[in-house]
């Protein structure tokens, strides 16, 4: 219970620095992290001057959907969190599931923003779900955007308990005599987190030793430390370098580009598709957007999400597509 609290303590008194971060929501599913989270910012909010309230989102994924977000609802009133918020969503069934729910929740969130006047959402991830989203992240060959992981604070989004195992939150709550519901979708192997959470993780536990999940962790904030370093160069480079025209397009030097080296280098590119409007480019579209400046062999334009790239009088070129 002590470590629990105190993840929340710490968390916020990081707000402190921030005036008139009065209000914040709890993303409450009901299961136990979460309940976790609620109850350890309803003991500790108060002391620091800050309230707590929470949003529930109903997915519809399952037939009792309503009646466990009620249930989730009415536990955070009990817990003395106010306001509390129901936001239904609809996810369609079908491949990929799992992100489509997760683009649902996200935009939910940002309604009960909006609605509420509140300064952020606090969702429960611990460090086990950094370590799945860390070996996830490995496995789909994502980089350093998969292998940071989540950050503690991204927007208005905050993870207090990235530090703390799934297993100190379930203790917390039986010590503090609370239950929980079980969502079925964390027991479906159709899913690859709970492939990665039942199968793989305790696989690697047992076969390579204890510790590979605080391990993957680790990983995840070093690998976030020096991923912020380059964003920040390329960002800095990006803003002295970069030049906009009428039309809405971006354009860089090619002379300019073959000075930097590949990690910059393609950062500034994937930043220069997303300022003309388009998607941020994948590993693939990135290379070929690359291979313009290093590569160049009067190859036509590349097509990304949303945008086209194109090599033209000496300079790389980005244009929010037609």
């Amino acid at each position: 219970m002590a470590d629990v609290r105190r993840a929340a303590r710490e968390w916020l008194g990081e707000l402190e620095a921030h005036p008139g971060h009065s209000l914040f929501l709890v993303g409450l599913s009901g299961g136990g992290d979460s309940v976790a989270l609620a109850w350890a910012l309803s003991k500790e909010a108060d002391a620091l001057g800050v309230t707590v309230g929470a949003v529930v989102v109903d997915h519809g994924l399952q037939e009792d959907s309503a009646e466990v977000a009620r249930s989730a609802a009415a536990q955070a009133e009990e817990l003395g969190l106010s306001p509390v918020v129901i936001k239904t969503v609809s996810v369609e069934p079908g491949g990929n599931i799992e992100e489509r729910a997760r683009v649902a929740r996200y935009r939910a969130f940002t309604e009960a923003l909006r609605e509420t006047g509140a300064s952020g959402v606090v969702v429960a991830h611990s460090q086990d779900d950094q370590a799945e989203t860390v070996l996830l992240g490995l496995a789909r060959g994502s980089g350093p955007s998969g292998l940071k992981g989540m950050a503690r604070r991204d927007g208005h989004l905050h993870r207090p308990f990235l530090g703390l195992p799934r297993e100190t939150l379930r203790q917390a709550l039986t010590d503090a005599g609370l239950s929980w519901w079980e969502d079925p979708h964390n027991a479906d192997d159709q899913f690859s987190r709970v492939k990665v959470r039942q199968s793989i993780l305790p696989l690697m536990e047992r076969d390579i030793g204890p510790g590979v999940s605080v391990s993957l962790a680790r990983t995840a904030q070093l690998f976030r430390e020096d991923s912020e370093e380059l964003d920040s160069h390329a960002e800095a480079w990006f803003t002295h370098n970069a030049h906009s025209d009428d039309d809405g397009s971006w354009s860089v030097m090619v002379n300019e580009l073959e000075k930097l080296g590949p990690a910059l280098q393609s950062r500034v590119l994937r930043t220069l598709v997303v300022r003309a409007g388009g998607g941020p480019p994948t590993f693939v579209h990135t290379q070929h957007i690359v291979s313009l400046v290093t590569r160049w062999r009067g190859q036509s334009a590349v097509d990304v999400t949303g945008a086209s790239v194109e090599r033209k009088d000496g300079r790389i070129v980005a244009r929010k597509s037609a």
